[in-house]
């Protein structure tokens, strides 16, 4: 992902509520990045003592089985690691790139609006996928156009450029 074109919507959207915390997944955060998941988690460990529980920790296999109803490639990952939003600040002193810091500023943003939103987008898709499965298939349409609706789609980007440069 380029950090350029991300915006504090998209970064939002990545922004999952595991535990009562709002959490960032490892694969999410490499992406940003622009790192391996592999190479990300490596960093963790050789600076294991800058992630306490509270920054980072690794999912069960029932969360990750509840997280991969919304995040397809979550499906067959074994292990997952989570970062809260210290854990997020704490990346950019062990991934120490121009990319990292920019990527960085981006998501402590988009935390800070997930906090004065009190969270209530990601209770809600929570409280969806609950409702979800208490109730039948008639229902499904319902909950699909909720989901559409708090997952706007990205604004589609001109195809020509304006102006008389040419590039």
């Amino acid at each position: 992902m380029n950090q350029n074109a991300i915006t504090h919507i998209e970064i939002k959207n990545l922004i999952h509520s595991v535990r009562g915390k709002a959490v960032m997944l490892d694969k999410d955060l490499a992406d940003l990045y622009g790192v391996e998941t592999r190479a990300l988690n490596q960093a963790v460990k050789r600076n294991v003592l800058r992630f306490p529980e509270d920054f980072m920790f690794a999912l069960t296999r029932e969360e990750i089985k509840r997280i991969s109803q919304t995040v397809t490639s979550l499906k067959f990952s074994k292990n997952v690691n989570v970062f809260s939003e210290q854990g997020v600040a704490m990346l950019s002193s062990v991934l120490n790139s121009e990319q990292a810091i920019q990527v960085n500023i981006n998501i402590m943003r988009a935390f800070v609006q997930v906090r004065r939103l009190g969270m209530t987008i990601v209770d809600v898709k929570r409280k969806i996928d609950s409702m979800e499965k208490k109730y039948d298939y008639q229902f499904k349409i319902v909950f699909d156009a909720i989901r559409q609706l708090l997952n706007p789609p990205a604004p589609a980007k001109p195809k020509h450029k304006m102006g008389f440069g040419k590039e």
